[in-house]
């Protein structure tokens, strides 16, 4: 099944979005020039989710990917809900009061996000009402607590995390008199979902990252090449810091159950997720749950198996790993992406093609063909292809875009080859999951005279 360009082109460009920051929004100039994201599902539906929204009450601005497993209702329900913790935790103590009173005399509300949506980026109406009282209780025992500090960013991004997953837990243990919002609330914590999450305030930079997902910086070195800085740690069995975490907090006698075919109790890929009460309630209170819970709850595998070897719960946390980075002039864009980028391609990889898209240069490297024998025809081919690939450039105008055709359709020379992007793109549902997972990429494009000015100041 052959498609031709064009129709390779709609199906990439599907679900692009790209917003450019106001020169000056006001308050002040913006170390962040604008970003770009898109989406390409191998799940369908897809189980990945994306955020982006400026904060409105204070400074900064917030970008997510998420990446749901067993299903997507965990994804999208951090997608949502996950910015209005985080925006709730950094808000000064009168803010906090203002909006409390606003609610109790029934007065508009100030608005803490805007939000940059594409039109596929769903919401979910129905459960909003829940959602939003949530959030009060929880803004509301903050006004309590108050200490009158002002709130570090970092804590703020943890307690935003671990109280939005404490609340998932408890929304789905408490249960709703509606059915529908009953079981959306049961499907939200028995599915789960990674967050890599970036807050951008000034030249600040705090990068919040449950799970496996990844938040890499490109570096514009002096001569003008290009280099990859990881800004988070996969929390996996690749990772020994967090094969330890997870040793050291459960008994000697479950050191050999913990970690099986490098997955948690043998099951899960990422050690730290949102919901995924499987691997974090008692055993208890999970058939309790199940039980009691709607009919439709029953039909679904997943909320049914006890994971094996569970003695010491909890076994998962959604607790982030926050990494703090001044930016630096030659810092020029973020790249957050789920895992299905990753599996693909190399961040060096990564960076050079974003680089190189964003500047429109391309330092032509003397083309490596690493150890094949290669006739002057396919020398010729590959002379071609690279003349052909500069003026591809133009017909991206997203570099989330030009990122997954390049994670798609590269071949072993590492150029785009149309038949190979043709053939990945044309899978049936059930074969695309063999080959990719979703893949999900937000491309944040930094401000270097903003950045620069910032650091002449100081």
């Amino acid at each position: 099944f052959y498609l031709t360009p064009p129709q390779v082109n709609s199906i990439l460009k599907a679900n692009e979005y790209s917003f450019k920051v106001p020169e000056f929004d006001g308050k002040n100039v913006s170390s962040v020039l604008g970003f770009d994201s898109n989406q390409l599902p191998a799940n369908a539906p897809i189980e990945d989710r994306r955020s982006a929204a400026t904060c409105l009450q204070t400074r900064g601005m917030l970008l997510g990917v998420f990446d749901g497993h067993a299903g997507c209702a965990c994804a999208q329900a951090v997608s949502e809900r996950l910015f209005y913790y985080i925006a709730v935790s950094l808000l000064p103590h009168e803010t906090l009061l203002e909006i409390e009173n606003a609610v109790e005399s029934g007065r508009a509300l100030l608005p803490i996000l805007q939000w940059h949506k594409h039109p596929n980026d769903y919401f979910s109406k129905e459960a909003s009402k829940l959602y939003f009282n949530s959030l009060r209780t929880y803004w509301q025992e903050l006004i309590d607590l108050n200490s009158g500090e002002t709130t570090d960013v970092r804590e703020a991004l943890i307690n935003a995390f671990k109280r939005l997953d404490n609340d998932i837990s408890l929304e789905a243990q408490v249960g709703d008199p509606n059915s529908f919002l009953n079981y959306l609330v049961l499907r939200v914590a028995f599915s789960g979902s990674t967050a890599c999450v970036a807050h951008v305030d000034g030249v600040d930079l705090h990068i919040a990252n449950t799970g496996d997902s990844r938040a890499m910086l490109g570096v514009q070195e002096e001569d003008g090449s290009w280099s990859a800085v990881n800004l988070s740690y996969d929390h996996n069995a690749q990772n020994e810091h967090e094969v330890e975490r997870v040793k050291m907090e459960h008994p000697k006698s479950e050191e050999k159950s913990l970690v099986k075919q490098d997955r948690l109790l043998g099951l899960l890929m990422p050690f730290r997720a949102f919901g995924d009460v499987k691997f974090k309630w008692s055993i208890e209170l999970q058939k309790r749950v199940v039980e009691s819970g709607p009919d439709q709850l029953n039909d679904n595998e997943y909320t049914k198996f006890i994971p094996p070897n569970y003695y010491t719960p909890p076994y998962l946390t959604a607790e982030p790993e926050v990494i703090h980075h001044k930016l630096r002039p030659q810092d020029k864009f973020l790249v957050l992406a789920t895992d299905g980028l990753w599996e693909t391609m190399h961040r060096q990889d990564v960076a050079r093609i974003v680089g190189e898209y964003l500047t429109g240069v391309h330092h032509q490297q003397p083309i490596a063909v690493g150890g094949y024998k290669v006739t002057l025809g396919q020398m010729h081919g590959l002379l071609t292809e690279r003349r052909a690939r500069i003026s591809s450039v133009f017909e991206d105008q997203n570099a989330a875009t030009h990122l997954i055709r390049h994670a798609v359709g590269n071949n072993e020379f590492g150029t785009v080859d149309h038949e190979r992007l043709s053939k990945m793109l044309s899978l049936p549902e059930e074969l695309a999951r063999m080959y990719r997972d979703d893949i999900t990429i937000i491309v944040v494009q930094f401000n270097s005279h903003v950045i620069g000015a910032y650091q002449n100041e100081e």
